[in-house]
């Protein structure tokens, strides 16, 4: 496993797609090798679509192989002459629809030899429910209530096996279904059918597809003698999209993930995410979000084989702050996510008050938490993690009340954010999951925010990962968010750069400004010594890194949104105004 050392602790980690930048990674590359962004990584986190995948920005991985449409193995070759590490998702939860293992599945049916790759809903539950008109069991009340929703209604897609039965298997995020055309070929099966018959049948279905018609209700009118026979034929004929969860008790799974981690490690990988991990384990009576001691147990194999493969992992749980999961995940020797940090940024700069920040900071550093943070990102900005939460009859208090939360959620709505929420399994919204907005739109497109934004993460513990479209001011891309389709909310923040617009941002202050912050983060010995978060007045920040002679110390007034850096390095003292 690899140790702490002052690139690990110090550097800074840039996150993008491969086509955030032009419409390649090369453009990318491109980019770094400019003087302006000299020093300033230490780490990129590119994000899946550097593989194979489908759906989700990335996220339904089909396989690991490296998406030759933007990723050359020359990119890699690049990077690496530049001296900057890689990290990447593994997707422990599911897989691509389009994988080669759900593809056999679809097509073998339960002769499959990835049979057991993927989870049944039905096998799993059997037992333990009772099956509804559509031939799912629905979990008894005990089961059912427990289980954590990412959508509304059951976690299951239906897919059809080649002996027409059809089959529910679990599905915790995305899933699309479409009916395809038919044509004259496809009716071949049908007796006693003439060509003209053939056209009006043809006629009667595609239009039926366009139109989203429902089958069952559709008048087939003459050819009703022989709709069960020509719906069957449209039903063999749809495609699937989703993330299909897999089965982590089947020993082929876990051949998967030793053959990924040394495949991700051969590209160069150093740091990997374990994307939905707490969703892996999954037992009847319990909730399908990290099981104890289940997910344990998974997160301890996962770890020899990443020991085996030389890559440190970082495991990727949202939830509140009141259940402590972070604390359990940080005991265990992990980097966590500070998912805390975008909300508390944005409540400390908006509020003009340190206090809730610089309570957590004293966390970070009392407890010894090993972390890496963000202000954007690709998904959303976090608010349910910042919540208290009720556990075995106490309540945890939360890093901000709920009313203080509502604030902020209030205030990035009222500046263009989307919201994605939770459901429980009745599918009734339960909670706000997540606020999507570029940061700088959700500061109110405020300069001299996103500078001390940006000042405040440099200067917390942590690694800090800086979402590319951040640096340049990005805002919120409303036309992107329209036409995004179902995760549409996510596009908001997601817009592609050209060269062209990075040479246009890096002539302006707000751009060059924040890579002075992350280069002296970057390249700083102070950052790989102590922190102290000095004491002051509620409107003041006051943070300071020193290792030796090497100072950095920044004194931010909340009020003014101005802020100092001041710098002293081989005995040579600096002071910058911002």
């Amino acid at each position: 496993m690899i140790q702490d050392n002052k690139n690990i602790s110090n550097g800074v980690m840039l996150n993008v797609y491969p086509d955030s930048i032009g419409e390649k990674f090369r453009d990318t590359l491109s980019m770094l090798k400019m003087d302006a962004f000299k020093d300033v990584f230490s780490f990129i986190y590119v994000l899946p679509t550097f593989f194979n995948s489908d759906l989700d920005r990335g996220f339904s991985i089909i396989d690991y192989d490296i998406n030759k449409d933007l990723v050359a193995i020359q990119d890699l070759k690049d990077l690496n002459s530049l001296q900057i590490k890689l990290k990447f998702d593994i997707v422990l939860n599911h897989l691509s629809v389009a994988s080669p293992q759900f593809k056999d599945l679809l097509q073998n049916g339960n002769k499959s030899k990835f049979k057991d790759f993927f989870i049944n809903w039905n096998e799993f539950w059997e037992g333990n429910g009772t099956i509804n008109k559509d031939g799912i069991i629905i979990p008894n009340p005990e089961f059912l209530h427990k289980l954590f929703m990412r959508k509304s209604g059951l976690p299951i897609l239906k897919v059809r096996f080649p002996d027409g039965t059809e089959q529910p298997y679990w599905n915790t995020f995305y899933q699309q279904v479409s009916y395809n055309p038919i044509s004259k070929t496809d009716l071949d099966s049908v007796v006693g059918l003439t060509e003209v018959q053939k056209e009006s049948v043809i006629s009667l279905v595609n239009a039926a597809i366009i139109n989203n018609q429902d089958f069952e209700s559709l008048n087939f009118e003459e050819f009703t003698p022989i709709k069960s026979e020509i719906v069957q034929i449209v039903e063999q004929k749809r495609s699937y999209l989703g993330q299909m969860d897999v089965n982590a008790s089947s020993p082929l799974v876990w051949d998967f993930y030793e053959e990924t981690l040394k495949k991700l490690s051969g590209y160069g990988c150093t740091i990997l995410r374990l994307d939905a991990f707490a969703y892996l384990h999954k037992q009847v009576g319990e909730s399908n979000f990290f099981n104890t001691p289940g997910t344990w147990d998974y997160l301890e194999r996962i770890k020899n084989i990443a020991e085996q493969n030389n890559l440190m992992l970082l495991p990727e749980i949202h939830a509140e702050y009141g259940l402590h999961l972070h604390d359990e995940v940080a005991n265990e020797g992990y980097y966590i996510y500070d998912f805390f940090l975008p909300g508390l940024t944005i409540h400390t700069i908006e509020n003009q008050s340190s206090i809730a920040l610089v309570r957590w900071a004293k966390e970070i550093i009392a407890k010894g938490y090993k972390t890496v943070n963000m202000l954007g990102c690709h998904d959303g900005i976090p608010v349910l993690d910042l919540k208290g939460k009720e556990v075995h009859g106490v309540y945890n208090k939360g890093l901000l009340e709920d009313a203080e939360i509502e604030n902020i959620m209030t205030t990035i709505m009222e500046r263009g954010g989307r919201v994605k929420n939770l459901y429980d399994p009745a599918g009734n919204k339960i909670s706000y999951y997540q606020i999507n907005a570029t940061f700088f739109s959700a500061l109110g497109e405020d300069e001299q925010k996103l500078l001390l934004a940006r000042a405040i993460q440099m200067f917390m513990p942590g690694i800090p990962q800086v979402w590319y479209l951040d640096i340049f001011a990005g805002k919120n891309n409303y036309k992107a968010a329209d036409n995004g389709g179902s995760a549409g909310h996510k596009e908001i923040n997601r817009t592609t750069l050209t060269l062209e617009d990075i040479e246009k941002g890096l002539k302006t202050e707000v751009v060059t400004k924040q890579l002075e912050l992350m280069r002296l983060r970057n390249t700083s010995d102070a950052f790989s010594g102590t922190v102290a978060i000095n004491d002051s007045t509620d409107d003041v920040l006051d943070i300071k890194w020193t290792k030796g002679t090497s100072v950095a110390h920044l004194l931010a007034n909340l009020k003014t949104k101005g802020f100092t850096v001041k710098h002293t390095e081989n005995e040579r003292i600096t002071t910058k105004n911002y």
